[in-house]
């Protein structure tokens, strides 16, 4: 068995030998993300202890359950946000030609998007983004998101921005499209359904990233509807679904009424009930991906004191794309997601291509333990 260590040196290799020359289409949604902590105790003017973990939250709004209470909210940066401009931001910093169409401005591109929009190759915006405020703790986060405007994201005003002709011309250059955040977007699988009778048409068959980010809020037989949906499009695209562990409970629960233990297995049952290429599913601590071939399961370089959540997943999802468009095998590509996710919880960005492949090379190191 190749140690974990060596695989990793493999795709720092990879990263540093294999240029990023390939073009993308990321989309569909857009938010300004504002990053705040909570106070937990003030101790002057100028600072304060924030709460370190979800359950003193939960515990301060429990207390003050039938009386009341006043919680200060620190603004730490506000940034561009959304699944797709995140996970599309880090792509670029890996040097791939990246195509963006979402809700980054309505009429002009809204200011926090400006500068990833001039980096991009070409950008279709739908709609005015949402925003998000994102409470930041040691051990998650929480996404507060005000998103009414999204509802202008559909497949109708994507052919608007651009036709189906246009459209077709860009799915014949592009070698992996990243579909992300169906929950906040109510007309997703008129996009889905869209993309698909296009990719039916082209000559070489694309690698689709499909994120449905906590379907919680939605009902069940719309999260079953889109999975089913899933199947269909795989008669035209390999699609790899990526979920976090919260959500892969929640696929099962809708699969099977019930989801067991193993995450592996979870993966498995979940890509052979919908005939998908690949299922990832990417805890904290690790990633697993299930293929046709088997499954894998790798560790990752954990913090338990992380600068900055909001984001993790996205940049795990960037990571494995860029692992697939690199030529990896499954099992690298996980070190890959894991790595670049484990760059921007400590660096608040996403990495370049030489500094993903050092940041590797560090963790290959240690043995792929423990890293700062």
């Amino acid at each position: 068995m190749t140690s974990p260590a060596t695989i990793v040196r493999s795709v720092a290799d990879a990263l540093e030998s294999t240029p990023a020359d390939k073009e993308v289409l990321i989309g569909f949604d857009g938010f300004v993300d504002e990053i705040i902590r909570l106070v937990d105790t003030r101790t002057s003017a100028d600072s304060f202890d924030p709460m370190p973990t979800m359950m003193t939250f939960a515990n301060r709004i429990s207390d003050a359950a039938g009386l009341s209470c006043n919680i200060e909210m620190v603004t730490e940066q506000i940034k561009l946000g959304g699944n797709g401009p995140i996970m599309a931001n880090n792509l670029v910093e890996q040097g791939y030609g990246v195509s963006y169409c979402g809700a980054i401005g309505a009429g002009e591109i809204h200011p926090v998007f400006r500068e990833f929009a001039e980096r991009c190759v070409q950008v279709l915006s739908l709609a005015e983004p949402g925003h998000t405020e994102a409470l930041e703790f040691d051990d998650g986060k929480i996404m507060m998101g005000k998103m009414t405007q999204l509802n202008e994201v559909s497949w109708e005003n994507v052919v608007k921005a651009a036709s189906v002709e246009d459209f077709h011309g860009l799915m014949e250059r592009i070698k992996l499209i990243g579909c992300v955040n169906w929950t906040m977007l109510p007309n997703m699988n008129s996009i889905l359904s869209g993309l698909s009778e296009v990719l039916a048409k082209t000559s070489c068959r694309i690698t689709m990233m499909i994120d449905l980010v906590d379907p919680k809020k939605r009902l069940p037989e719309e999260l079953e509807e889109v999975l089913r949906l899933l199947t269909t499009i795989s008669e035209n695209v390999d699609v790899v679904l990526g979920l976090n562990e919260n959500e892969s409970r929640q696929v099962a629960d809708v699969l099977f009424g019930e989801e067991g233990d193993d995450l592996c297995a979870r993966a498995q049952r979940i890509r052979t009930e919908l005939g998908l290429l690949q299922v990832v599913i990417h805890p904290t601590h690790s990633a697993c991906v299930a293929t046709a071939e088997g499954e894998w399961e790798v560790q990752g370089p954990y913090t338990p004191k992380p600068k900055l959540t909001t984001g993790a997943g996205d940049n795990f999802n960037a990571g494995y794309c860029n692992g697939l468009l690199t030529g990896l095998d499954p099992e690298a590509c996980l070190m890959t997601g894991v790595c670049s996710s484990g760059f921007y919880v400590r660096n608040c960005r996403s990495a370049t291509r030489p500094e993903l492949a050092g940041f590797a090379r560090q963790w290959a190191d240690v043995d792929c333990g423990e890293m700062e």
